[in-house]
């Protein structure tokens, strides 16, 4: 399964977001570390959800990376994002 599927399921699953984009940004780090060839190593994350309501963006990055956390060790090098809750 491609990471940016995995992604898609992980986050779907611990935050139902109403808004999830998923930017395979790999080719812009090629020559840089953690870049692997076909990509799939370095994504940007677009992220609203009502799990996001009343907490502060370190806890919404938090919560993303506690989604995350297996692919996070070995599989995804970078990880940026735009966490934030309906309405805003």
């Amino acid at each position: 399964m491609a990471m940016a599927e995995i992604i898609k399921s992980k986050l779907e699953a611990a935050l139902a977001p109403q808004v999830l984009d998923i930017d395979d940004q790999s080719e812009r780090h090629r020559g840089h570390a953690g870049y692997r060839e076909g990509g799939e190593s370095h994504f940007h994350l677009t992220i609203v959800s009502d799990a996001f309501a009343g907490k502060s963006r370190i806890d919404r990055q938090r919560l993303v990376h506690r989604a995350l956390a297996e692919e996070l060790k070995e599989k995804i090098h970078a990880l940026s994002m735009s966490v934030k809750a309906p309405g805003e």
